[in-house]
Formats: structure tokens, sequence, C-alpha cells
């Protein structure tokens, strides 16, 4: 990987290499953080941000906003993770999506009533479960879904500042949202049943 990372930057200044080193550099650990919730494994986030240094570079003479170099070194790697998707051909079946629509984690939660004392109930059910167990239904999650989730639930963003990320429409990335969530909360329920957590009634 040494010569490859070598290529890109003979074509640049050394003060420019210096500049994108000092705007780039601060974000490592961020840009790291982000791909291991996006992938769930460490060798393939490591080379996922070094892949996300080296189009970065290549592409720096082109970045006019310094202040933008966050959200673009989190879109470059965006990206290449939606492509390794694409490039990888994985499938992963989800629910109609009618069903999807029509399900609704807060109304089963409220039938349920697992807390009667709290004003808080959609939120003290999703804080039974681990972090790992809700790390791992993410993680199941396609990668059109799981990376919009995890750009604005984890990293903070706006859907506009997600959409430009992704290149997307803001319609899209509003239903993508919404979709993510949906499969997410359904997985959860469905891992609260299983542990016993809620009734399961029989009709």
């Amino acid at each position: 990987m040494g010569k490859r990372a070598g290529q890109p930057a003979a074509h640049l200044e050394p003060e420019v290499l210096r500049r994108f080193e000092e705007l780039t550099l601060p974000h490592l650990k961020d840009l790291y953080g982000l791909a291991v919730r996006l992938t769930g494994d460490r060798p393939t986030s490591e080379d996922l941000v070094q892949e996300t240094y080296l189009k970065a570079l290549q592409a720096f003479p082109t970045l006019r906003n310094p202040d933008k170099v966050r959200p673009w070194l989190f879109q470059i790697l965006s990206r290449l993770v939606t492509d390794r998707q694409r490039t990888d051909g994985r499938e992963v079946l989800t629910a109609d999506p009618r069903e999807l629509d029509r399900f609704s984690l807060y109304d089963l939660v409220a039938q349920e009533d697992p807390f009667p004392y709290s004003d808080r109930l959609h939120e003290d059910f999703l804080g039974q479960f681990p972090d790992e167990e809700v790390r791992g239904a993410l993680l199941a999650l396609p990668e059109e879904y799981r990376v919009p989730l995890v750009l604005v639930y984890a990293e903070g963003m706006s859907y506009r500042e997600l959409a430009t990320s992704l290149g997307c429409p803001l319609g899209t990335v509003m239903s993508r949202l919404h979709r993510g969530r949906k499969i997410l909360e359904r997985a959860l329920w469905e891992c609260a049943k299983r542990k016993g957590l809620v009734r399961t009634w029989k009709a």
C-alpha cells in the first residue's frame, strides 16, 4: 500500500501535501470510528480509512471549503462502504415495504406496557438492550439504511449534510432513514420477544 499512497502525493507540491495532512489527520480517529460502526470489522475499517485518505489526497485540489473537510472525508468513506457492498454482491432481505410502514414499535410497546409508571416508554424499552445487541442489529442492516442511520444518529449530521455526503436527494435520505429505523426497531422487538422481555400473544 505504501507505493500506492506515494503515487498521488508525487503530483502535489510539498506545501499542498502539508496542508492536506494538517486538515485531514485530526479526523483520522473519527473516521476510523465511523468505519468500525459501519462495518463492524476492524481490519476492513483500516482498509477503508486508508483508501479514503488515498482518494481524498487525489481529490484534495478540488476541496473548495477547508471548513467542510470532515463531512467531505465522511462522504468519501460512506461511498466506499456502499460501493463495497455493490461489488460484493451482498443482498439483505427485508420485509415488504408496506409491512414495514405498518410496523410501529411505539404502539407495540404501549400495548405491552412493560413500564407502567414510565413517561419515557419508548426510551426505556430500547434501554433494555446492551450496546452489543443494538450494534449487531444495526450491522445486519443493508448499507443503504445503515450508513444514513449512523451518520445522523451517531455523527450528528443534518439531513441536508447527509444528502450531500451520499450524493442523493433529500427525499431519498429521509426515506432511507425512515425505513432503516423501522427495520432496526422490528429487529429489536423480535429480540425482545426471544429474550422474554415482552409477552407474546397467541391468536
